[in-house]
């Protein structure tokens, strides 16, 4: 592997590249490009399913620094575990995202169990929902693809400064253009390093990245591009609190990190990550890609991990006097690596009177997941109010396990186009093998499966600028039942978790506004650890309404995301007391706000405001705990001076405003419930000069 890298970097140094354009393929302003994830060149506007694409302005203007900060600018995306110092889970659509399988990196498969930049990132796009058009085996919630900045055509500099009340402070440097004397090479460099110094207790830390991305703009037609990605965040994770026996605690504190011990370590993640990309014109109709990726991750994972109440034997949750089992938690030089490749052709052809834009390829991913022995020792009782200090104790005397994934899928889309009727067909043949092993070569596991997996859609442009289409995707999950004893089945593959969905939307979108309303319904199995049985057991079933609305005026702009989303559990015979059940941890409503008015008596001056506001969640399983629902405001003013192409912007941001106290999240992993504080009032000040 290291051999491998040292290749890949040495390929990608000396070229100094990227590009926006192949022969006469321009890359189009963001309403009318194509989806960087799907890999066609079909306008995401277009597509029979729900999208949303953040721009890099849109990261900047509204302060996003790390990926769970996208649900403030979604209703559809929701936090799902998300502890500051730690990577980030999604959910879409009420389904919590598999960091291994449902998160892209320029079209092709990363692992999301780390901290990914945005610094050099030109856009995130999230794609909503199933189909067999996006991926094959994954989390039936949606997609999300991670776009890194290329060449421009002429030169950039632009410098990027930042600090809090909190004292964090970054500053970046994003530069880019055309080689003089030699215009068919390009370049991008990203760099950045910040100082985290967030406005909770004890978690103080730094991040750096560097990124590199080149192209060349070859004869014939031809476009060679590449780019290189090195990070590196250290910062204390945040330990959530809980239930407190069968009472939902007020938020007392929110600084409060019970991870505070004196022998508690920063978790560390470094990545590298690098992909090249060959794009070949062979004719005015005809396009062949091919695109290969590698991904080095290396974590040191650490908590001072509160977990569960002994002295009343109930291991979900904190006791009743606020006191809870204190574990020191250590697993260091876990190492995630990621290799792919995808190579496709789209072709435009017509038959009779039908339009072809068709999409065939082929893409392989392998992942391997490799650990030591970790550390999970029992040291004492702590207590919610985070003075209690104990003796720490690092002792390597647990088992860990080791993971390999190979995905082979080959893909075939064709969007057929007859007046204004537009029917879609996609097929992914999936090929899944993967095993696990303990780290001391116990509890061995493997399985190799083959899946067909269909996705078909039916599109009518009403008009010019409106839009409506009904879409049907599958996908699949795959589950091993655990090599332990108790188990009637151990070490064997759990069959058909299929999910099934079905999506009916209508959209319309001018110069000056944007719409869009879908409604769905996803079916998924559900699979139930329940000693001796492994199985499926009955269904999750979410169905709900979308609503995205952008509207410009002369000095005001206006943006409205929305979900309704009715969840519940169907068909369980293993617990039949939780079906009609809502599941723990969504909003049943979900709205984001964002209002922007210029100035006219200031040139150059705005104000905006935001809101989020999310309605009650459920703590436990029968539904008999809820978190109160939840407003947070926002507010900020942007100042722009100096040329338009040169100029400078200075924004001041005041996060929670009001400063309210409330429980943003309530997720349960692994066996615990755990509750998440919104943060406190934080002010922000940077600065973007464009040179």
């Amino acid at each position: 592997m290291k051999k491998s890298l040292l290749l890949f970097a040495a390929f990608l140094i000396p070229m100094t590249v990227v590009a926006d354009e192949l022969g006469t393929v321009t890359v189009q302003d963001q309403d009318s490009s194509s989806l960087d994830a799907l890999g066609f060149d079909v306008p995401f506007r277009d597509l029979p399913l729900s999208t949303r694409i953040i721009s890099t302005k849109a990261l900047q203007d509204q302060g996003v620094h790390r990926l769970s900060d996208v649900t403030l600018l979604d209703a559809s995306v929701t936090d799902s575990y998300n502890a500051s110092g730690y990577w980030d889970y999604l959910s879409i659509r009420g389904f919590t995202l598999d960091n291994r399988y449902n998160f892209l990196r320029e079209g092709l498969p990363i692992n999301a169990q780390t901290s990914i930049p945005l610094d050099n990132k030109d856009r995130i796009e999230v794609l909503k929902g199933l189909s067999g058009i996006q991926a094959g085996s994954a989390s039936p919630g949606g997609m999300v693809n991670f776009v890194v900045k290329r060449p421009t055509d002429k030169p950039l500099l632009v410098f990027n400064t930042e600090i809090s009340s909190e004292g964090n402070w970054l500053l970046g440097a994003d530069t880019g253009g055309r080689v003089s004397g030699a215009e068919q090479f390009g370049y991008r460099l990203n760099v950045a390093h910040e100082n985290l110094r967030p406005p909770i207790d004890s978690s103080s830390g730094h991040r750096s990245v560097i990124s590199l991305a080149h192209d060349w703009r070859a004869p014939e037609n031809s476009l060679l591009e590449s780019d290189i990605e090195w990070s590196r965040k250290s910062q204390p994770t945040q330990a959530a609190f809980s239930l407190l026996g069968n009472t939902l605690p007020s938020v007392q504190n929110p600084r409060v990190n019970l991870n505070n011990q004196s022998w508690s370590e920063p978790v560390v993640f470094a990545a590298l990550t690098a992909t090249l990309r060959w794009t070949q014109k062979l004719n005015p109709y005809l396009i062949w890609t091919t695109t290969a990726g590698i991904q080095n991750l290396k974590t040191d994972d650490r908590l001072a991990y509160p977990y569960g109440c002994s002295a009343e034997n109930n291991y979900d949750r904190y006791c009743s006097d606020g006191s809870f089992d204190m574990y020191d938690f250590r697993s260091d030089n876990e190492r995630r690596n990621t290799q792919s490749v995808k190579t496709a052709l789209q072709l435009q052809t017509q038959t009779g009177q039908i339009l072809h834009q068709l999409n065939a390829g082929y893409i392989g991913a392998k992942m391997q997941e490799d650990y030591q022995r970790q550390a999970y020792n029992f040291v004492g009782t702590g207590n919610i109010n985070g003075r209690v200090q104990l003796p720490g104790n690092g002792t390597l005397n647990d088992e860990n396990t080791d993971r390999d994934s190979a995905v082979s899928e080959f893909f075939f889309h064709d969007a057929a186009s007859f007046g204004a009727w537009k029917g879609w067909l996609g097929v992914r043949v999936t090929d899944i093998e993967r095993s696990s092993v303990r780290t001391d070569g116990s509890r061995a596991t493997s399985f190799r499966e083959n899946f067909v997996l269909p996705w078909v859609a039916l599109s009518y442009q009403i008009s010019e600028d409106l839009l409506t289409y009904i879409s049907y995707g599958e996908g699949v999950e795959t589950y091993v039942t655990p090599n332990r004893s108790g188990y009637s089945s151990p070490g064997q593959f759990v069959p058909d978790v299929i999910s099934r969905q079905f999506e009916l939307g209508l959209r319309q979108s001018s110069e000056t506004w944007s719409w869009g309303l879908a409604a769905f319904h996803i079916s998924r199995p559900v699979v139930e650890d329940a000693r001796p049985d492994f199985q499926i057991d009955g269904k999750a079933v979410h169905q709900g309404l979308e609503l995205d609305l952008e509207k410009k005026w002369s000095q005001t702009e206006l943006t409205v995301s929305g979900m309704w989303l009715q969840a519940a559990r169907t068909d369980s015979a293993l617990n039949p007391t939780i079906n009609g059940k809502r599941p723990v941890n969504l909003p049943e409503h979900t709205v984001r706000l964002r209002g922007v008015y210029y100035l006219s008596s200031v040139p150059g001056l705005s104000l905006d405001a935001r809101a989020s506001y999310e309605g009650e969640r459920a703590v436990v399983v029968d539904n008999s705990i809820m978190l109160d629902a939840w407003t947070r405001w926002d507010v900020g003013g942007t100042y722009r001076f100096g040329p338009m192409d040169k100029g400078t912007e200075l924004r001041l941001a005041v996060e929670n405003v009001l400063n309210q106290k409330y429980w943003k999240e309530s997720p349960t992993q692994y066996g615990h419930i755990y509750l998440y504080p919104g943060m406190e009032r934080l002010l922000t000040l940077s600065a973007q000069t464009n040179f």
